[in-house]
């Protein structure tokens, strides 16, 4: 398999394998006017397997949507085909507007203008809770 190099972009590597196609989706890469190139289960000496998402363009991406779908991520930066910038990922303490809280009897079901906030509260878990309905995230 050939997949070319980008020349200005991102590249969200160090993906656990399987959780590629959710970050497509949670960061809304479809709807780019690019090339994106999505691989999965690439062989890795570090972690066995991984997936890798390549976006031949210089978007600003949520980081903190990598942060939750997958806290042990890294973003590279390229610039005129050169590594610039490399950051490692970690769990946000706040999401908002990232999920929707499932429990039907949460204010953010019947109040639309409400922004989505859930709270961090276990780390080591990796679970966020509503900050209106303590109701645990999936």
């Amino acid at each position: 398999m050939n997949i070319d190099s980008i020349s200005n972009g991102i590249v969200i590597d160090h993906i656990t394998a399987g959780n590629g196609m959710k970050l497509y989706e949670l960061l809304g890469l479809g709807e780019l006017d690019c090339s994106v190139a999505i691989i999965k289960n690439v062989i890795s000496r570090k972690m066995g397997r991984k997936d890798i998402i390549k976006v031949d363009a210089d978007i600003p991406v949520n980081l903190d949507v990598i942060g939750f779908v997958d806290p042990g991520a890294t973003i590279n930066i390229i610039k005129d085909g050169v590594l610039v910038e490399k950051r490692n990922i970690e769990m946000p303490e706040r999401l908002v507007n990232v999920i929707k809280c499932k429990n039907p009897r949460c204010i953010t079901s019947c109040e639309q203008e409400i922004e989505h906030i859930f709270k961090l509260t276990d780390r080591e878990h990796k679970v966020y809770r509503c900050i209106y309905c303590e109701t645990k995230a999936n």
